[in-house]
């Protein structure tokens, strides 16, 4: 999903991971995206698609919302690559 949305955007997602009650995405986004835009869009079609996909679990654990309002973007022009794929790597899904 998350894929498929940057690509909409012309963004690459490059690394996805996270815990059990955040993520992590290395996104390299086009100089033309409002960030807050993207996430907005980002979240709002995510909850959107997992709702309709798994309403009876969607519902039961996330009743006050699926994303909270906490966000935190960092923009690292300077890091390599391979350090943030390896922080990400190191936060795996599930």
């Amino acid at each position: 999903m998350i894929e498929y949305i940057c690509q909409k955007r012309n963004c690459i997602l490059l690394e996805f991971g996270g815990e059990a009650d955040h993520i992590h995405l290395l996104i390299d986004m086009h100089p033309d995206n409002n960030i807050s835009a993207f996430f907005g869009s980002l979240k709002s079609a995510t909850s959107r698609i997992l709702r309709a996909e798994f309403p009876n679990e969607v519902n039961q654990l996330y009743r006050k919302g699926f994303w909270g309002r906490q966000k935190y973007y960092r923009s690292a022009g300077g890091a390599p690559l391979n350090v943030l794929m390896q922080y990400i790597d190191a936060h795996p899904h599930d």
